[in-house]
């Protein structure tokens, strides 16, 4: 009896080994919250002290509480290490809220992150800063873009759009009221159209017009023709399309000015336009001519461009500008039409100039981040904006036929517009699916 217990103990000891390990491997979540948040909340209870203090994240005390430890509590002064408020697990890691004591900045942790990634055994550490005085301290305890796995929580908004999930386990979200005009570059394989892909299936749910802008005649964008208001497939329709949404602004600037304000969001609602998203699949194809009558196309087509993305923003139209490659080479007007685009999110890259195109002028740290995504993880990016912050992302796989029947849902949603109606995409109908014949077949008798 005492050998059968003895099996039977072992026995669940190791199918409980060989389960958690089956867990860290394809549940990361569930072996996280067993086991890697009780040790990790232990090792960094236990050592936070020292790990700051080694970390050169301390700074002496005040000249009262320095006299209270000498005098009353008769103990020897030491380094002061920023004060814990709030630890909060979460499904993906730790978050630490701490309070800075006077002489550090949020930089001083940013500056550390490594070393604290390391010292605590965690697979990042970022750092955010929530109001002046306060940091978070946000733990990862494992590779969340590994397998993408949107918060549930992420849902389109207003003008915010859940994209792609952070390092951080968070949501990368587009936001236009905040970042109106953006860029994303990227290789071929990338992500680069599967983050489009995401973002046209977020937007298709919002009370948007969509105006898309595929001069690879329509291959990536057509299929989305039930949810957009206005389509060009060639660059000579694209200028004729830019030519209408450029006076469609200026219109609107004649009814702000009508109404005192300087803002579509400050007109009431019964008067205010609705919002317009150009979305441009390769930019380059604007930029780029094949003969010297096509110059005069290039220049109208940079320079509605341009005032769109100077202007836009006031009379709530937003420009989302993908491409491979975007810089001075493409030609007059790249330089200035890139420096107004606010958001940025770079893909894998073929040299690291293109990198420094997108990210040098914002956020010079996220170039090299942005130099080293692999070629086996596609979606991942490195997004930024004129903040200087950046953040590691990766868009979730989504198949173009879920985003197609996403468009088709929403299609009551395409406003009436009727500038746009020369623009306004063919949408074939839904032809249904093959299924069983309701007819039943009478046999042949002779």
């Amino acid at each position: 009896m005492t050998d059968l217990s003895v099996w039977l103990e072992a026995t669940g000891a190791l199918a409980g080994a060989g389960g958690l390990g089956y867990a860290k491997v394809r549940a990361p979540r569930v072996y996280w919250s067993l086991v890697g948040l009780p040790v990790t909340w232990g090792r960094f209870s236990l050592s936070y002290r020292s790990t700051m203090d080694v970390c050169g994240l301390t700074v002496q005390p005040s000249g009262l509480r320095a006299f209270m430890t000498r005098n009353v509590a008769r103990r020897e002064v030491q380094p002061v290490p920023p004060k814990i408020r709030r630890v909060r697990p979460t499904s993906t890691g730790l978050r630490v809220t701490l309070r800075l004591p006077a002489g550090l900045e949020p930089a001083d942790l940013v500056a550390s992150s490594e070393r604290l990634r390391h010292a605590w055994g965690v697979h990042s550490v970022t750092v955010v800063e929530t109001k002046p005085g306060f940091v978070e301290l946000r733990m990862t305890g494992y590779d969340v873009l590994n397998r993408v796995r949107m918060p549930r929580a992420a849902r389109p908004h207003d003008l915010v759009v859940p994209v792609a999930l952070r390092e951080d386990g968070t949501a990368f979200e587009r936001d236009y009221r905040n970042a109106p005009m953006a860029l994303t570059l990227g290789a071929n394989g990338s992500g680069k159209s599967m983050f489009l892909r995401n973002l046209i299936k977020g937007l298709a749910q919002l009370p948007v017009a969509l105006v898309g802008i595929d001069c690879k005649r329509g291959v990536e964008q057509s299929a989305f023709a039930p949810r957009l208001s206005a389509l060009a497939t060639t660059p000579d329709e694209a200028a004729s399309l830019l030519a209408v949404l450029v006076a469609e602004m200026e219109d609107r600037f004649d009814l702000l000015s009508l109404h005192g304000v300087s803002d579509l969001w400050e007109l009431p609602d019964g008067v205010r336009p609705v919002p317009v998203v150009v979305l441009v699949d390769e930019i380059a194809e604007l930029f780029l001519i094949s003969s010297r009558k096509d110059e005069e196309r290039r220049e109208r087509l940079v320079t509605s461009l341009i005032r769109l993305a100077q202007m836009a923003r006031a009379a709530g139209m937003y420009l989302e500008i993908c491409g491979q490659r975007f810089g001075s080479d493409l030609g007059k007007g790249a330089t200035m039409l890139r420096a107004q685009l606010t958001g940025r999110v770079v893909h894998r890259v073929n040299d690291k100039q293109t990198a420094e195109m997108g990210l040098a002028d914002v956020a010079p740290d996220a170039v090299q981040a942005a130099s080293l995504i692999p070629m086996e993880r596609p979606g991942t990016a490195v997004a930024a904006d004129a903040s200087g912050g950046w953040s590691k992302i990766r868009t979730p796989q989504t198949s173009k036929a879920e985003v197609v029947a996403v468009c088709r849902e929403f299609a009551h949603l395409v406003p009436e517009l009727p500038f746009l109606d020369p623009f306004l995409p063919f949408a074939p109908a839904e032809t249904p699916a093959a299924g069983p014949s309701l007819v039943k077949p009478r046999p042949v008798t002779e």
